[in-house]
């Protein structure tokens, strides 16, 4: 069989077409097409692909979340939300098989922020549980899977809505991001995915609660323009006054950069030959362009890894242990997943190491902003090696085995989190039997603006691939 027949779309001759976000809102506002038949047309191609997809947590194409403001700039366009950020009267199950939630009693913070920019909510994407992995697989529950080959993983643990937004169901779709979970699936899934800078956006609730809060709102989305527009709607429901503003950036700067290039792992991972030959791909159209990439080195060393390892079992012990009191008395932790349930044993057993990691990674933020003094982007990969098949990361695997594994792929993006800086993920290469591959922006926090402009570029340069071609 070859690469195209394996992949699932659902792209059509409906009111959706294969318009962006920007275009259908602007269909909607010229009267072109309505809200209504837009949300009928995406809940139809979910419908068309779900049996395989597996990427819908709960639908509400009965009665979906509409946005109340006709001059918000995605008013219209059809959506999901990552089914961990709560929408009054929809459940939330964080992606556990422990529990199974009751409605959420009110709309948290940045679902708010969400809804104001115009688009309607159709219903929650799937993602691992508590997104704590990298792929969105399950128990006991079938994977979510890639679109562009459905043996193989989607990432996470925005995977739900990567799938969707890759098939064609929806142009853009809720992700968020504690250790890559915007970048990665949006590299494994062909789209773009911005990673904003730590407090662009409100936090949900449970990032407020963190002790290094690491976690980012966003999107994934199959264009930039579509990113850079819902990054200036969300802005015009609520601005940090702390951070510079992004404004709507609309095509390329002029402005000549210092490229900083990345190809070292934190982990000692090495990078395989499809992802090194996207990331100098990239690098090559950057200098035509006229800026200049020069090698240089990673700002932290492999103590990183093992500091990040003790964070992230640390966040797995606190689910696991409060969420029968925060969730859910129905919560069983004994039925929590394999990665959950090994990263809490772990952490129990390295408890003593917890106070030094949190203290070095607190240093992190200093260490990556002078790195960004000298040059205002780094380009690297986003993952170590391209998409893995399912099965490889599932939470069935045994732990020791899967840390293994997770830490040998995940071995760029969570840097970013730690130290709160802005980073995007690009669909800049194929693999051999056609799934994508994504390379990595990083910019100085705050500076979204520079990533856009440069992320243009590059779209101009080499376009992305479509599933639908």
């Amino acid at each position: 069989m070859d690469e195209a027949a394996r992949r699932i779309h659902a792209f059509t001759d409906d009111a959706l077409g294969d318009h962006d976000a920007v275009g259908l809102a602007e269909q909607v506002r010229r009267g072109a097409v309505g809200r209504d038949e837009l949300a009928a047309a995406a809940a139809a191609r979910s419908r068309a692909v779900e049996a395989e997809l597996h990427a819908v947590a709960f639908d509400a194409f009965a009665s979906p979340r509409l946005g109340d403001d006709p001059e918000a700039a995605l008013f219209g366009v059809p959506t999901f939300v990552k089914d961990n950020t709560d929408l009054a009267g929809w459940p939330t199950n964080h992606g556990s098989e422990a529990y199974v939630a009751s409605p959420a009693k009110r709309d948290g913070a940045y679902a708010r922020q969400y809804l104001g920019t115009g688009l309607t909510v159709l219903g929650k994407s799937r993602l691992p549980e508590f997104g704590f992995n990298a792929t969105t697989e399950f128990m006991t529950q079938p994977p979510t899977r890639n679109p562009w080959d459905p043996a193989y993983s989607v990432g996470a643990s925005s995977g739900g809505s990567a799938a969707m937004v890759a098939a064609g169901v929806v142009p853009i779709a809720h992700a968020n991001d504690g250790g890559g979970s915007i970048r990665i699936p949006a590299a494994c899934a062909g789209l773009v995915g911005l990673k904003p800078s730590r407090g662009r956006h409100r936090d949900g609730e449970q990032a407020r609660h963190l002790p290094i809060n690491m976690v980012s709102e966003g999107v994934v989305t199959r264009s930039v323009r579509d990113t850079a527009a819902f990054v200036a709607a969300a802005e015009d429901g609520w601005r940090n006054p702390n951070l510079p503003p992004v404004g709507l950036v609309t095509g390329p700067a002029q402005r000549r950069l210092r490229v900083g290039l990345i190809l070292d792992t934190v982990t000692g991972a090495t990078v395989d030959e499809d992802t090194r030959r996207a990331v100098e791909r990239t690098a090559a159209l950057l200098e035509r362009a006229g800026h200049v990439v020069e090698p240089i080195a990673l700002p932290v060393t492999e103590q990183f890894a093992a500091d990040f390892v003790q964070y992230w079992g640390l966040l797995a012990e606190l689910a696991l242990d409060t969420s029968r009191l925060l969730l859910s008395r129905s919560f069983d932790a004994a039925r929590a997943d394999g990665l959950s349930r090994g990263l809490r044993a772990f952490h129990r057993r390295h408890l003593y190491r917890t106070p030094g990691a949190l203290r070095r990674l607190r240093r992190v933020p200093q260490q990556c902003a002078a790195l960004l003094a000298r040059h205002e982007v780094v380009l690297s990969p986003v993952l170590a090696h391209t998409t893995p098949p399912l099965g490889h990361l599932a939470p069935t695997v045994a732990y020791d085995e899967l840390i293994h594994r997770l830490t040998r792929w995940v071995a760029y993006t969570p840097l970013n989190n730690i130290s709160g800086q802005p980073g995007i993920s690009l669909p800049m290469g194929t693999t051999a039997g056609g799934l994508p591959v994504g390379v990595q922006l990083t910019a100085a926090h705050g500076d979204e603006r520079t990533l856009l402009e440069l992320a243009y570029l590059l779209e101009a340069a080499q376009p992305f691939a479509r599933i639908q071609d």
